[in-house]
């Protein structure tokens, strides 16, 4: 019964990540940071290796399965899939009807990551607030740059899916935006909708590939240089703000360089009802701390937060 207790959780925590990779600015590898199971997922993922293949050959399928901790990314893995496949089609609604509440409520989930994520440095040095600089002023320079609109030719589609998913598995840094800002969001989002399978299998065949080379740069970084990769990380987080600041209006923009794209202009809810319309300031502001809220459960969840809460 604890075994079953222990693998739905982690089925849970999967549809979380789902979930968080479909919308851009919101990382699933902060819900999986957050919620406990980050580590293990990273370790699960490196374990795909010549060693690996070497027990499959000699020892068979059921000592690789628990060489590569199959029952945890299976389960893991199916959450993630089922909520992917649901939520797309809930968040391209909520999205089309109710924007401002939607990213009211994964800016509150943000802002509590970053507190989440800076209070696990042991020691800030000088490194790690010049690497916190860093890294919200590269993430606020991709949010603030017009997204681009790129052809989605079939090797465009393979890139993407291996630069999102190098993403995806950030802390910090959404897939989803990345998508975004080469303007494969909405391919991939209505290749999701409506199952077109030839777009999708590219998109796969280019996570895993990714997948498999950066979780070990990850690994070691983490390992090696753990207070600096959070500092850095954590930055991504504080830039990803304005990615999902609510009253945004976009302009379109052309250049010798980008054909067409549109450019972020972040503004005040006041700003907004001048220039746009309601700026909903009740309920986004009420679901900015719902979503707060629930990164502090998830965090009491996973166990980690439960002497700091």
């Amino acid at each position: 019964m604890k075994l079953i207790r222990s693998y739905l959780a982690v089925f849970l925590k999967g549809i979380a990540m789902g979930a968080a990779d479909v919308v851009p600015g919101v990382s699933g590898g902060t819900i999986a940071f957050i919620s406990g199971i980050y580590e293990r997922l990273l370790s699960a993922i490196r374990s795909f290796n010549l060693a690996a293949l070497n027990v499959l050959i000699k020892q068979g399928i059921g000592p690789f399965w628990r060489h590569v901790d199959g029952i945890f990314l299976a389960v893991l893995l199916c959450g993630i899939l089922l909520s992917i496949a649901t939520f797309a089609r809930l968040l391209s609604y909520l999205l089309a009807y109710h924007p401002l509440p939607v990213w009211g409520f994964f800016f509150g989930l943000i802002v509590a990551s970053v507190i989440y994520i800076w209070r696990q440095i042991s020691f800030r040095s000088v490194g790690c607030w010049l690497l916190l600089i860093l890294g919200t002023g590269l993430v606020l320079a991709a949010a603030l740059a017009p997204h681009v609109q790129v052809q989605p030719t079939l090797p465009i589609i393979f890139g993407a899916g291996m630069l999102a998913i190098c993403a995806m598995i950030l802390p910090g840094i959404s897939g989803s935006f990345i998508l975004l800002l080469l303007g494969m969001y909405p391919v991939i989002l209505n290749a999701v909708a409506q199952t077109q399978w030839s777009v999708l299998v590219v998109f796969c065949g280019g996570c895993i590939t990714g997948l498999l080379f950066f979780s070990r740069l990850l690994s070691w970084l983490l390992t090696c240089y753990h207070n600096l990769t959070l500092s850095i990380l954590t930055g991504f987080l504080v830039g990803s703000l304005a990615v999902v600041w609510p009253w945004q209006s976009l302009h379109v923009v052309s250049s010798e360089l980008v054909e067409t794209g549109a450019k972020a202009e972040l503004l005040w809810p006041s700003d907004y009802g001048q220039m746009i319309g309601d700026p909903q300031w009740l309920s986004v502001i009420a679901l900015m701390v719902f979503g707060a809220a629930l990164v502090l459960v998830l965090e009491y969840i996973g166990g980690d937060g439960r002497d700091k809460l």
